[in-house]
């Protein structure tokens, strides 16, 4: 059996891992609130019905560990939703007894 077939394994799973962590890192690098806030709006508006806006939606600054950024969407009508998000955009849960901070007054 040649050399170079025992290292063709090696070599593949190298390359895979290096594509991976580009992809990571290009996310990590390219993801912005913005980005986060809208994807998480559109599902809110997905959720909460017809009486739902984009506009009843807001966004603080994480406060725990993960949490890079919690998106808040409230309305009369559809009540209050909350989506805490992680530097690559995806929802979390938060901790259980975990304090809300206050929204900030406009």
């Amino acid at each position: 059996m040649p050399a170079w077939l025992w290292w063709t394994p090696l070599t593949l799973l190298v390359v895979a891992l290096g594509i991976w962590g580009f992809r990571w890192g290009w996310i990590a690098a390219t993801i912005t609130e913005t980005d986060v806030i809208n994807a998480y709006a559109q599902r809110y508006l997905d959720e909460a019905g017809a009486d739902a806006r984009v506009t009843d939606c807001t966004a603080i600054p994480g406060d725990q560990g993960r949490i890079w950024i919690i998106i808040r969407c409230v309305s009369p009508e559809s009540g209050g939703f909350e989506y805490p998000a992680d530097r690559f955009g995806r929802l979390l849960d938060r901790p259980r007894g975990a304090i809300l901070p206050a929204a900030p007054e406009i």
